[in-house]
Formats: C-alpha cells, structure tokens, sequence
C-alpha cells in the first residue's frame, strides 16, 4: 500500500469516523428523550442508533490500523493502545486513544447487555459524553488537515449538531419536570 494511500485512508477514515460518531451520539439523545413521531417511530431511531454505532467502530478501526502502518507516522501499536505513550503529537493523539477505548467499552457494554445488566450498561454508556468531545478535540490537534476551512467546519458542524441536542434534551427536562410540578399541585393549565 502506498503512502500516500496510507494518508488518504487515515484521513478519510477520522473524517468519517467524527461524523458517524456525531451521528451516534445525537441519535442515542433522541432516543433518551424517546423522540418519535408518526414518519419515523422511536424503534427505528434506536436501530439506526445501534447500527452507525457498530459502522464508527469499523471506522475507528480503519483509522488506528492506518495510522500505525503509515511510515510518516510511525507510532506503533503502542501508541495506539497507551493513552499519552506517543512521541508524536502527544496530547493529540492521547486524547484520541482514549476517546476511542471509552467508546470501545461503551460498544462492548452495549453488546453485553443482557449479561451485564442494565444498571452496569448504562453507567459505561455515559462514557460516551467523554468518548465523543475528545475525539472532536483529537481532531482539532490532530492531522494535517486539521486547520484547514473545510475541516473546520465539518468539526463546527459536527459540535453544532451535539449541542443543539443536547440543548434540545435539557429543554425536554426541563418541560416534563415543569409538567410533573403541575401535575402534583393540581393546577388546571389547558395550553401546557
């Protein structure tokens, strides 16, 4: 394999990852504030959830295999394995070894979870607000491309679209636990 196709698939495979990631972790909120309406029922959130999960790893897997065998790099299994253990970008990459084992045992969890329980899933499962942001900063410190327009704003976009999910369940929290106060004083309010 060429270099340069070493670079291009490294590259290629982080973009991608980033996004199917970013996918995945809006996907799992409009699961938890069980989002549906009559053109696209809840289940299908919740698969689609589980399958562009279980695609990012491949990705991720892509990226890390990729990035030891490039000779530009050569950082190692190592270096990919050991959080902060790469005389390459350091903190960079160290970020992104552990963004990508939280999201390792958040996937792992989420298969075992019939075995594991639900209790013991979703504590792992919350790594994946961890997981995510430092792989987005992995990102900015990481790559050639890493200040480029382009790159940019697929990063912008990627974070606009968490935060205005995660803006989006706080508001629904906010909405229920409003509504539940009502319910528990007995107030009559038509319109809420």
């Amino acid at each position: 394999m060429s270099d340069q196709l070493l670079w291009f698939t490294t590259r290629g495979a982080g973009i991608v990852s980033l996004i199917l990631l970013t996918a995945v972790v809006c996907l799992g909120i409009t699961t938890a504030i069980r989002w549906q309406s009559s053109e696209w029922p809840r289940f299908l959130t919740a698969q689609l959830h589980r399958n562009i999960a279980l695609l990012s790893v491949a990705f991720v897997a892509v990226h890390v295999v990729t990035s030891v065998i490039d000779p530009f790099t050569s950082l190692g299994w190592a270096a990919a394995l050991i959080p902060f253990s790469s005389y390459y970008r350091t903190i960079w990459l160290g970020l992104g070894v552990i963004s990508m084992e939280l999201t390792l045992a958040v996937i792992v969890t989420s298969l075992l979870r019939d075995r594991i329980g639900r209790r013991v899933w979703r504590t792992v499962h919350w790594l994946s607000y961890a997981a995510w942001p430092l792989g987005v900063v992995h990102g900015f410190g990481t790559g050639s491309d890493a200040t480029a327009v382009w790159m940019l704003a697929i990063q912008g976009g990627c974070v606009l679209a968490v935060g205005l999910c995660v803006i989006w369940r706080l508001e629904t929290d906010r909405s229920a636990r409003r509504r539940a106060e009502i319910d528990a004083r007995g107030d009559v309010v038509p319109w809420v």
